[in-house]
């Protein structure tokens, strides 16, 4: 199962408990839920900068146990959005040497918003390409998988070669807003 908001996933993790379920945490994590990230996640979906990785190697070294993790990259250059650049994850993924704890599986993109399926293509490919040429450079780096894809853009994203796609809204339905309204131009 995965989950974006870490207090909602956590409880989750304790309800569902017995039924050995794992958990993945996809989406922007602050670094004050690290700790409660870890008590419940098998893997991680949005690694973004070194510091949150020390930061979570850290926990993980002190409770005894590693994390898969994907490298979220910023395919679409939207100022916008979390991930580093598409030319930095070479040299990204070769520091994360240093983290024992952390286990990189994949990376992990969110396309462009603007809904022209050429543009949510280009992100898809472009996301291929840098795996391609991390597995290239390194081929033992542990990077395989690529998470890309959600309800709106899965069709593309597989026809790229994702790995995982995350599909959530389309099986769970919209999530409301804090105030219990749906986002401008979704229906509930």
């Amino acid at each position: 199962m995965a989950e974006n908001k870490i207090q909602e996933g956590h409880q989750k993790s304790l309800d569902l408990g017995d039924l050995g379920i794992k958990w993945t945490v996809v989406g922007h994590l602050q670094t004050n839920k690290v700790e409660k990230m870890i008590e419940f996640a098998s893997e991680f979906q949005a690694l973004d900068s070194l510091r949150l990785a020390q930061l979570i190697n850290a926990e993980l070294v002190s409770v005894g146990r590693s994390l898969d993790v994907y490298v979220q990259v910023n395919t679409s250059d939207e100022e916008s959005k979390y991930g580093i650049g598409p030319d930095q994850v070479i040299d990204f993924v070769k520091e994360l040497s240093r983290f024992p704890a952390l286990k990189p599986r994949g990376l992990m993109t969110l396309a462009i918003l603007n809904g022209n399926p050429e543009d949510v293509r280009s992100c898809f490919r472009r996301l291929r390409a840098v795996r391609d040429a991390l597995t290239a450079a390194h081929p033992y780096c542990g990077i395989e998988k690529l998470s890309m894809g959600m309800t709106s853009d899965f069709e593309i994203a597989i026809e790229e070669g994702a790995d995982i796609v995350r599909i959530g809204q389309a099986i769970f339905g919209k999530r409301p807003t804090k105030d219990g309204h749906f986002w401008p131009g979704l229906l509930p």
